[in-house]
Parts: structure tokens; sequence; C-alpha cells
């Protein structure tokens, strides 16, 4: 950076004695520089006499470009700062379709107004998308359904939100004329559900439930989306166990009814392998918008 700092006050001042003043520097060594700097670039940057000094036409596109080279480096310094304590950087976070139903949208709005300096990369992935992701480095953290207390043992996390799961079910069933179902109601009925390496112990759950109760889930149709899940069901193929946080998401041709009795629980954790400055901010950020103490 010397060497351009040298040249820039050259082409300002037009004058070496004028230049090493500002520089709080001799003459003889400024004019020296500036000669080595010429034969490095293998370009005259100077027209010079005794008289007078101008730029050339290379040393004269060179000032704007080296202004800029010089207000950058003297950023750097800040950018460091920033990017060690998390206000800068880049966090890649994958995210389950039910936290796009009611809590993402807030958090990214906020995390934008708060921390612009923080690049938010999103990918929308089920759990066994988003282990594989973090496994091969390429997603930094992630949000998860489970079970509750099952979260992916081999990672740390975070615990975000805790619901019941409703039942989804046509609007043209008989059941859905009730305002609450009982649970050996809707035991009998055809089940619309994710495969179980989507969400293995949040599958286990629902099919514990069925056990319990003596009764044989009935699988009509697996699928991997909430969305689709709740499609299938519109389209009369069964009823669909999902976290209340789906009623969020009115499809015609579905109403969503609470089930009296002992029904699961679902809960989301934000899960991560390796921490990073961004990362710990947002750490510190999202369970507090989420209503969840913060991770100490």
């Amino acid at each position: 950076m010397r060497v351009w700092r040298q040249f820039l006050a050259v082409a300002e001042e037009l004058h070496f004695g004028r230049a090493a003043l500002r520089l709080h520097m001799s003459q003889p060594p400024l004019t020296q520089a500036i000669a080595l700097l010429e034969e490095r670039l293998q370009v005259r940057l100077f027209d010079r006499t005794k008289r007078y000094v101008a730029l050339t036409p290379a040393g004269a596109a060179l000032v704007p470009e080296v202004r800029e080279l010089l207000q950058r480096a003297q950023a750097l310094p800040a950018h460091a700062r920033a990017a060690a304590t998390g206000e800068l950087g880049r966090l890649r976070l994958g995210f389950v379709s039910t936290v796009g139903f009611a809590l993402l949208p807030e958090w990214v709005r906020a995390l934008r107004e708060r921390h612009p300096g923080v690049q938010l990369d999103l990918m929308e992935a089920t759990g066994d998308v988003q282990l594989q992701a973090m496994e091969r480095g390429e997603m930094d953290a992630g949000f998860m359904l489970h079970a509750p207390g099952f979260a992916p043992a081999a990672l740390a996390s975070q615990l975000i939100t805790s619901e019941p799961l409703v039942v989804a079910l046509p609007q043209q069933h008989v059941l859905a004329s009730q305002a609450e179902l009982t649970l050996d109601a809707v035991l009998g009925e055809p089940l619309v559900i994710f495969p179980r390496h989507i969400a293995p112990s949040l599958y286990d759950a629902v099919f514990a439930l069925y056990h319990g109760a003596g009764r044989l889930p009935q699988v009509a149709q697996e699928a991997i989306q909430m969305q689709t899940i709740v499609n299938l069901v519109s389209a009369g193929l069964g009823l669909a166990w999902v976290p209340s946080s789906v009623q969020q998401f009115q499809r015609p041709g579905v109403v969503y009814r609470r089930v009296t009795g002992a029904v699961p629980q679902c809960e989301t954790s934000l899960v991560w392998a390796r921490s990073n400055p961004v990362l710990e901010r947002f750490l510190a950020f999202a369970p507090a918008l989420a209503g969840t103490p913060p991770l100490v």
C-alpha cells in the first residue's frame, strides 16, 4: 500500500517536494520509489522536468483505481472486526416447511433490519437432506421437526417451538362437522403421512399412538412435504397428523381439528454441526423471536 499512497500523493500534488512533505518523508526516496514503480509496471506514469510534473495517460487512468484501492484497504480492519463478531458474513440455513408457515418470514425480516451485513441463504429441505448437507459442509444450520427430546444426537441443538399434532381432514368428511375429535374416531381412517426417513422420531410417535390403542395404521399414501400431504388430504386420500402450525396453510377442501386424548407433541429445533460467528449471532437472535430461551 505504501507505494500506491506515494503515487497518489504525487498525482494529486503534481510536485515531488510537496508530495514528500505530505508523506512526511524526504524527496529523494519518494522520487526513487516512483521510478521503481514505473520500472515494475513497465510504463511511464509521470512526465517530469525540472519545472513541472504531469500525469501521463497511463498515470491518469490509475488515479481513480488507486483511490478506490486505498479506501478499501482502509476499511479492511473494520470489515474484519465485523466478520469476527458475526455482524458480517453468510449464513446457510435449512428449514422444514412448517417453519416457513409462521416463524421464518418474521425472522428473515427482523434479521435484515438488525444485521444488514449478514447474507442469509435459505434452503427448504427435509431433515434427512439437511443432515447430509451439514455433513458435507454445505449448510451451517437447519430447522428440523422431531418428537420431544429427539433432536439429532450427533449435533448441537436449540429447541425453538413445541406444539401438538392436529388432524387435517377433507372438508366433506363426516368428521369435519365436529369441532373436536376423539382419538378412537380418527384411528380407523386411512392415513397420509411422510416417509419414516424424513423425521424418524415423529413418524414413530404417530405409529406408537396407533399401536398403543391396539390399532394398525392404514397408510394410504406417503408424501415428503407438508403442503403435498395437505393437498392429498383435500383429494380425499385420507387424514393426516400435522403440526398445529400447518393450520396457517389454508387449502380449500381441508379443515383442521384438535383431537382429545394423549396426542403426540411435535418439536422444532435449530441444529448445527460447527459454530461460526454469524451462526452464534443468529442463535442469540432467533430463539428470542420464538419466545424460547437463547442458547447460553
